[in-house]
């Protein structure tokens, strides 16, 4: 991958990466191609390790300055979910419970539901998040097994749609503001259901205008 100082990278960030790890491997070829250092590299958009998909990454002081400008874009997701059970990081990684296994929501129910979650509103951040909290990160407290008060953030929700579905399994498109966690939407969901629900895969397909289908793999 050759990489060019001051300019942004669009990365398909594979499973298993933090967005670290992509960010470390990106400043560390810049170093080696370039000869420079100390490269300034960040990225627009935390992805967690269990999702995959667009990262946009600044390598170079002129370009990191304005990678909020891309964390203020719209962001879409395809989220896969699993009906009937929940988990404590509300997603795959975590400790899965049983909820409701005898249920079994019509496609009816569920795009009424998913209808439901449209326009502006408030969302609970999740304790297994990179969120600080009196600088500490969320994450960092949810495994020494404390859960603390978090304040509800602004999100909106402009589109939501159900792709396919054949239970357990649910694969939904979310486009969604910045700020937004899809693994509590999934949660909330599974709520409004009445049988539970975790994020099985997630996968951010773009930022603003930029696709995931432009981005070049890493690893």
């Amino acid at each position: 991958m050759k990489i060019k100082l001051n300019t942004f990278i669009l990365i398909d960030k594979p499973k298993g990466w933090t967005s670290f790890d992509v960010v470390a491997k990106i400043r560390r070829l810049a170093s080696q191609q370039s000869g420079v250092k100390k490269i300034r590299v960040g990225h627009a958009g935390t992805l967690d390790p269990f999702a995959t998909g667009l990262l946009i990454v600044g390598v170079g002081r002129e370009a990191t300055k304005r990678l909020d400008g891309f964390k203020a874009q719209k962001k879409v997701y395809v989220a896969e979910l699993t009906l009937g059970q929940v988990s404590d990081t509300y997603d795959s990684a975590g400790v899965i419970s049983d909820v409701n296994l005898e249920e079994k929501p019509n496609k009816s129910q569920i795009k009424e539901a998913l209808y439901g979650f449209l326009g502006q509103q408030k969302q609970i951040p999740p304790m297994f998040s990179a969120k600080k909290i009196n600088g500490k990160r969320l994450y960092e407290l949810a495994r020494q097994g404390k859960e603390v008060e978090r304040k509800p953030s602004d999100i909106e929700i402009y589109n939501i749609k159900l792709k396919r579905y054949k239970y357990p399994r649910l694969v939904i498109k979310v486009e969604c503001s910045t700020g937004t966690y899809v693994r509590s939407l999934v949660n909330d969901i599974g709520q409004k259901l009445g049988v539970g629900a975790y994020c099985q895969e997630l996968r951010r397909t773009r930022i603003g205008k930029h696709g995931v289908w432009r981005a070049g793999k890493i690893g």
